[in-house]
């Protein structure tokens, strides 16, 4: 902000004591501990019954114990403190974990579906039997997981993207469990595949979903519960405020939206009631009508921005 020019900010407290995910560190170890238990059993599993659906589900699983491993890493970083080179700490690493969570996944669902396809030209002998007891080991563990995790994925996307994996590895499980229960009844092997094709179905579009939305964080898009004509609406609403202009507002990560602003005020009422309590004023107004975590105003009297044009060329 140059010299001589009257403005007026305020910004609320950006916490550094941790992130949405923070909270949940604790719970994320342990559905790693459970993750890669399941993923040794199933490998196991799969080749003792010769099931690729048991192969395919500990292939996720391996996938997903890595991504718990970086999202715990991830926290680990974007709790540290902001620095003078990095104003907002490492915060957004937990969103580059949710990214890489989501190539992987892709990864995986891609050679789920591959090797499926493979399998009904190359069939297999499956033990029915073996596949029973494996995928109900892992269906029990995948659920408990899933309990662990439930009420973070709603805070954090970091969460959310090791919820859905556990959630589509219990869903996997339940994939083996029918296919297994075809096989010993029917004799149809080509169940195993089929359950397969299924598991990465399912991988596939709730880890497109979350990547959407790992990209909107990224590219500094609006938070989806923040609509921007209603806080321009409301801005506008305050007595004095002639136009808003610079309005943007993005999330650094999850839990920690940003919104920041120009208000042009008339002069006479700036005058009458001070900067102070019209920053007060738009600070309640939003707080009261949106959840954002870091407001930064800047107040500008009216005819500001031509002055400032003036002073740009």
């Amino acid at each position: 902000m140059g010299a001589g020019h009257d403005h007026g900010h305020t910004h609320t407290h950006v916490p550094t004591t941790g992130t949405a995910a923070a909270a949940y560190r604790g719970r994320l170890r342990v559905a790693l501990s459970i993750t890669l238990a399941v993923m040794v059993v199933e490998i196991v599993g799969g080749m003792l019954a010769d099931s690729l659906a048991l192969i395919a589900d500990a292939a996720h699983m391996a996938t997903d114990a890595l991504g718990l491993g970086m999202a715990l890493l991830a926290i680990h970083f974007a709790n540290r403190p902001p620095s003078e080179t990095r104003t907002f700490g490492l915060a957004r690493a937990e969103i580059l974990a949710a990214l890489a969570n989501c190539l992987l996944l892709l990864g995986v669902g891609g050679y789920v579906l591959y090797e499926a396809v493979q399998r009904f030209f190359t069939p297999a002998a499956t033990e029915g039997g073996l596949m029973i007891w494996f995928g109900a080991f892992g269906l029990v563990a995948n659920m408990i997981s899933m309990s662990l995790l439930m009420r973070g994925q709603s805070e954090s996307l970091n969460v959310r993207g090791a919820f859905l994996e556990v959630a589509a590895d219990a869903l996997g499980s339940v994939a083996v469990l029918i296919s297994a229960v075809v096989i010993l009844t029917t004799g149809w092997q080509a169940a195993d595949p089929v359950a397969s094709l299924v598991i990465g179905l399912m991988i596939v579009p709730r880890t497109v979903k979350l990547l959407r939305e790992t990209l909107d964080v990224l590219l500094e898009s609006a938070p989806k519960d923040v609509d921007m004509a209603e806080v321009r609406s409301h801005i506008l609403a305050l007595d004095g405020v002639e136009d808003v202009h610079d309005l943007h507002a993005w999330t650094i990560t999850s839990g920690m939206p940003v919104l920041s602003a120009h208000v042009v005020v008339r002069s006479d009422v700036l005058n009458a009631i001070g900067h102070e309590k019209m920053l007060h004023e738009l600070q309640g107004c939003l707080g009261h009508h949106f959840d954002v975590e870091h407001c930064t105003f800047q107040l500008e009297p009216s005819g500001h921005a031509e002055h400032e044009a003036r002073l740009c060329h």
